[in-house]
């Protein structure tokens, strides 16, 4: 529920507890005042009548009594009847078009000079005050008096539906002034909300405005603030990273650079020395007769043959001349071969689809991540089949290699500083601005590599 709703809804709640509060006691208020002021008055008319009706009585003159009942009905609206009895109880005179109704009659005893009362009964049209006072002379009868409250009903009513009307048109009001206040308080948490949206999405340009020098303006500039020292943080590490970069790239470009010399001088100097070695033992062999010389000469050639094919092999493999002179697809058949020759139980199965040559890098660097995942597979995955595809597609440079072996938990192997060859293929594809995807389990482990050829160098 937004913060909005919520102050509109305290206004609501608090404008129509207070109005409905108020209404019910001011109309309780006024009913009990109302009402009092309707016992005094009836109790001063029947007394007044009390009085008055003595002289039409002792003169025998019922004329007079009625005209004087009818006179008081018509002064006093809320009068309903007005009755006047003898000792005994037998109706003298009463204001009702017809006879008096008998139950009317039997809501009170016989009057007596002590008599005097005020009862209360409903009808049809609501509560009637009944007020019975004796004559003024003793034993000469009662008067009896109905009040109905339908008039100060009506007043009551009147005044609840103004109070109302008062509370909802301050209700009105208050929803005016709720909602101009919630636009006030919540502009600057809103504008707060834009910039942290913009933040999370990575725009550390973005400012937030300060609206008012109250708490929320304070938020505004601690919010700042931190988008500032963010900002600086986040350069102080894209800097840190880029020199990272820079000196990774350096060192192994350093490092393929000393493989190529040491291959080098492998291949020319040792390689030939080797190979001279080789025609000189040949050449004493010729020039030799005796048995035993010779048969040492044989062993010592057999030795300088298999130092030279562990030379040219070494020579090779830190740096494979056939990588820089017939490109990527033909140094991988060539290690391909060499790899099933020296691991005779794993099969590797190569296919590659790349109708151009490659940048320089990524070539090297692709044929190092395929060369050091191979290595793992042979060395750690029990496998047995091994999967090599490289392919070319718009613009980028795609591998997958696929292995049948046990498996291993990426994540952790991951997080684990000691597994380098899997750090180092990841930083190479990373250099290139390419990436991996490994994704491994116990039927075996499918390595992704793509690297684009846009900028690569």
């Amino acid at each position: 529920v937004s913060v909005r709703t919520k102050i509109m809804g305290i206004v609501l709640a608090l404008t129509g507890v207070l109005g409905v509060s108020i209404t019910l006691q001011v109309r309780s208020m006024m009913s009990e005042t109302l009402i009092t002021e309707l016992d005094n008055r009836g109790h001063a008319v029947v007394s007044d009548l009390a009085a008055r009706s003595v002289g039409p009585i002792l003169a025998h003159n019922p004329a007079a009594l009625q005209e004087l009942l009818q006179e008081t009905i018509t002064n006093h609206p809320d009068i309903r009847y007005v009755i006047v009895v003898d000792p005994a109880g037998h109706v003298l005179a009463h204001t009702f078009p017809e006879d008096v109704p008998a139950d009317l009659l039997a809501l009170r005893v016989s009057p007596t000079s002590h008599d005097e009362s005020h009862i209360h009964y409903e009808n049809y049209e609501g509560t009637i005050h009944d007020f019975q006072v004796p004559l003024v002379i003793e034993g000469l009868g009662a008067v009896r008096l109905g009040v109905a409250e339908t008039r100060i009903q009506n007043v009551l009513d009147t005044v609840t539906q103004r109070l109302l009307l008062i509370t909802l048109i301050v209700a009105l009001i208050g929803i005016l002034a709720a909602i101009f206040l919630t636009w006030l308080l919540t502009r600057p948490i809103l504008d707060l909300v834009e910039t942290t949206n913009q933040v999370r999405h990575g725009n550390l340009e973005t400012r937030a405005l300060h609206w008012t020098d109250d708490e929320i303006g304070q938020l505004a500039d601690a919010f700042n603030q931190m988008i500032s020292a963010l900002q600086r943080s986040q350069e102080t590490v894209a800097a840190k990273e880029e020199a990272r970069t820079h000196l990774l790239s350096r060192l192994i470009e350093a490092q393929e650079d000393e493989r190529k010399r040491i291959a080098r001088d492998l291949h020319d100097d040792v390689g030939q020395a080797l190979t001279s070695t080789l025609v000189q033992i040949k050449l004493l062999q010729q020039a030799c007769s005796g048995e035993n010389t010779l048969n040492a000469l044989t062993r010592l050639r057999a030795v300088v043959d298999q130092t030279l094919t562990t030379v040219r092999l070494l020579s090779r493999q830190l740096r494979p001349s056939v990588l820089d002179d017939l490109g990527l697809a033909i140094a991988l058949e060539r290690y391909s071969n060499e790899f099933t020759h020296h691991y005779p139980t794993l099969t590797v199965d190569l296919h590659y689809d790349l109708t151009e040559r490659l940048p320089g890098a990524v070539e090297i660097s692709l044929y190092r991540i395929i060369q050091e995942a191979m290595t793992n597979v042979a060395r750690h995955s029990g496998a047995t089949v091994l999967s090599v595809l490289v392919t070319l597609r718009e613009r980028h440079v795609q591998a997958i290699i696929e292995d049948n072996g046990r498996g291993f938990a990426v994540s952790e192997t991951l997080r684990n500083k000691s597994s380098v060859g899997l750090h180092s293929m990841t930083e190479r594809a990373e250099l290139l601005d390419g990436n991996i995807q490994i994704e491994s389990n116990a039927d075996g482990t499918t390595i992704f590599i793509e690297i684009p050829l846009e900028n690569a160098s």
